[in-house]
């Protein structure tokens, strides 16, 4: 399934990205503490010299020697330590903004959806050992994919009461098996059974929607006498442009034809049309009902 490997890639390097942030903030925030107990420790061996030492002697010394400047490796490391906060920071944000975009993405596309759920569920599911109610359970898809071909992700996994993560995952392995086939439908993912021939696949993998359908519906109940544009636009409600556009794009998919040989024929529907439209009308039920 295309996108799959761009999932896995794109999440990996999140994932490592947060991880190398969140290390890279411990390890500042660590060295930034065993800085603050150094001048203790300084001031607690000095003092011990200090009570060692002759007090006016001390002091002459002190008198002779200049004080290190102690400003200018502080200031130095203090530095560090800000690029080194940015940096975790961008790789933070970076890491959990790419998780979220997929996230996002999944909630509003069901092809978006279902690409990250076999990228990364399925495979922890794949870990699981096979029993007995995987194979059942793939045997209640393929039986209904027979029965209801080109329906998609979300109505097959309502209709039989599955989980996401288990649906993609049981798909997946069919679809890897040769066993079902899977195409994009807009914003949608449709599945059917993978012995289909070219024609069926063709009617299955293009449902009529829409206007079309309701012309065919209207020509498949006038029976063989059919009906003429005027009789099928006053039926429908619609312009006769509007119509003589659908009935070009219907004749050219030989889904209808002429009833007669008149000048203006009689439109009727082709024995392919009415194919096309039973399967159109099961799966608008189908997802009517999702």
């Amino acid at each position: 399934m295309e996108g799959v490997a761009a999932v896995r890639f794109f999440s990996l390097l999140a994932v490592i990205s947060l991880v190398a942030g969140a290390s890279m903030t411990a390890f500042s925030t660590d060295n930034g503490d065993d800085f603050k107990e150094e001048p203790n420790l300084a001031q607690f061996l000095g003092d011990n010299e200090t009570a060692a030492t002759d007090e006016d002697a001390g002091a002459a010394e002190g008198a002779d020697q200049p004080e290190p400047r102690s400003d200018e490796q502080p200031s130095e490391e203090s530095g560090d330590d800000s690029d080194s906060d940015d940096l975790s920071r961008n790789l933070m944000v970076g890491g959990a903004g790419v998780l979220g975009t997929m996230a996002l993405g999944a909630a509003f596309s069901e092809v978006m959806k279902v690409t990250v759920l076999v990228a990364l569920v399925a495979p922890m599911l794949a870990r699981i050992k096979k029993t007995r109610d995987d194979l059942l359970t793939r045997g209640r898809l393929l039986g209904y994919l027979e029965a209801n071909a080109g329906i998609h992700f979300s109505a097959l996994r309502d209709a039989l009461g599955l989980a996401n993560g288990v649906t993609a995952y049981h798909l997946q392995t069919l679809e890897g098996e040769g066993r079902i086939i899977s195409w994009r439908d807009g914003k949608l993912r449709r599945y059917a059974i993978g012995h289909l021939s070219k024609s069926e696949l063709k009617r299955i993998r293009n449902p009529i929607t829409g206007t079309r359908l309701a012309i065919l519906e209207v020509l498949s109940n006038s029976g063989a006498l059919g009906l003429s544009g005027t009789e099928i636009s006053n039926k429908l409600e619609i312009s006769r442009q509007l119509l003589s556009y659908h009935l070009s794009e219907l004749k050219q998919s030989d889904l209808i034809g002429p009833a007669n040989q008149k000048k203006r024929p009689k439109w009727c529907i082709t024995e392919v049309g009415n194919d096309v439209l039973s399967v159109s009308l099961e799966v608008s039920r189908l997802e009517a009902g999702a």
